[in-house]
């Protein structure tokens, strides 16, 4: 029988907790988390979301509700896994694999996170389209975004360090600010080269006018 789901209180696991957690996530992609646990901070939470843990709730909680959650989360993966069945992507000088939830440049793996791959994968299939932090929240971690988290920033920022480690001459991902991003991949010396000519221009001293003869004439005479 194949586990969908995986419900964990830290404290059980004592100070070992975070690193398991951090492990299941990476070693069992499919895998669902949910944590249930008693008093917690908004650190700890958060920590343990972008560690890649699907669902947080804090005791005391009904049974049925853990159940509920397990179910919902066991839902998401099942959407996901016919997601990533689809054919490799091939965009600028990556394939991204989504039978591997991975993406290569030539034999090399960018060695992503889950999140990270399932945000990649997000953003390539969209490719063109500006799509908003709330909206990549929603699709990739698969609830609403609560205000003033940085989630999206801080993984966004992840994937550009890690795509422009084996893809430099690529550029793959465009902030909108305010808005959110943009997958279009593009030679990284394109955008310099269409600023060239108007830094260029900028630095050109200006033209100095061209004397007035008359007022030249003037001045020789009063002498």
């Amino acid at each position: 029988m194949k586990l969908n789901a995986l419900l964990v209180d830290p404290v059980v696991l004592g100070d070992e907790a975070w690193d398991y957690l951090e492990r299941v996530a990476s070693m069992l992609p499919d895998l669902g988390l949910v944590v249930c646990t008693g008093r917690s901070t908004v650190a700890q939470r958060v920590r343990g979301l972008r560690l890649g843990i699907d669902d947080w709730m804090t005791k005391p909680c009904h049974p049925e509700e853990a159940i509920a959650r397990l179910e919902a989360v066991s839902r998401r993966r099942r959407r996901g896994r016919q997601e990533h069945e689809a054919s490799p992507l091939a965009v600028g000088e990556m394939e991204i694999r989504p039978d591997r939830f991975q993406a290569f440049v030539g034999e090399e793996a960018l060695d992503l996170t889950r999140r990270e791959f399932e945000l990649l994968y997000l953003l390539a299939e969209e490719k063109g389209q500006v799509l908003e932090r709330e909206q990549i929240y929603q699709r990739v971690w698969g609830y609403a975004m609560a205000h003033g988290d940085r989630s999206v920033d801080v993984f966004v920022r992840k994937l550009r360090k890690k795509l422009e480690s084996l893809s430099p001459s690529w550029t793959y991902i465009h902030t909108h600010f305010g808005i959110g991003y943009r997958f279009d991949p593009e030679p990284a010396g394109i955008v310099a080269e269409e600023l060239r000519p108007a830094a260029e221009a900028a630095t050109e001293p200006a033209a100095q006018p061209e004397p007035d003869s008359q007022a030249v004439h003037n001045t020789f005479t009063a002498g």
